[in-house]
């Protein structure tokens, strides 16, 4: 017997990327589920109670949501669940997060694009060689260290980034070896059409 699940909802924070004291990345986001049930007395379907969860990804997984998935976005995810609860001050506390295994976008409430990773995932390629590539893996939160006060950093630091950014440039390795480049805001190919 398998205790994955899957949970259909819609993503109610912005995702947040840390790593472990162990060096893997993560990713999380909380999402809200809320059940529909059809009204016959006004002919209308109405929002019934909704569910939160927490949702964690690790690995690769969470460097896909990292720059795929938003705040808004209805989403599908495949996982375990897990319930805790603890007491603090005389109160029982319950949170439900999801171990997730896959998270994609629910199909039937929108359109997305799909583009495939190799095994090693994104490249990026700057001006600065290998230090640009460690200055993207930090600027995306997978794989640098965590950084749990974001609004705590130096001031001057985001008066650069625009000049940082445009000095990385993301790719997608295809099954030929090919680089093509990659829309690093979007997650879409360069030059790539709807």
């Amino acid at each position: 017997m398998s205790d994955y699940q899957t949970f259909r909802g819609f993503v109610a924070t912005d995702i947040k990327t840390s790593t472990t004291p162990g060096g893997v990345g993560t990713a999380s986001f909380r999402l809200g589920s809320t059940a529909r049930r059809f009204d016959r007395a006004t002919s209308t379907w109405v929002d019934t109670h909704t569910n939160w969860f927490n949702v964690q990804g690790y690995r690769q997984l969470a460097g896909n949501m990292a720059c795929s998935i938003k705040k808004g976005q209805c989403v599908i995810v495949v996982g375990r669940l897990k319930l805790r609860s603890w007491e603090k001050d005389g109160r029982v506390y319950h949170s439900a997060e999801i171990d997730a295994d896959s998270v994609g976008h629910d199909l039937k409430r929108g359109s997305a694009n799909y583009i495939r990773t190799s095994d090693t995932g994104l490249h990026v390629a700057s001006d600065n060689g290998a230090a640009g590539q460690d200055a993207a893996a930090a600027g995306s939160g997978i794989g640098g260290p965590a950084d749990p006060d974001e609004d705590g950093g130096d001031p001057e630091e985001g008066e650069h980034a625009d000049d940082d950014a445009a000095a990385l440039a993301v790719f997608h390795e295809d099954a030929d070896g090919n680089h093509i480049p990659v829309d690093a805001r979007t997650g879409e190919l360069a030059g790539s059409t709807v």
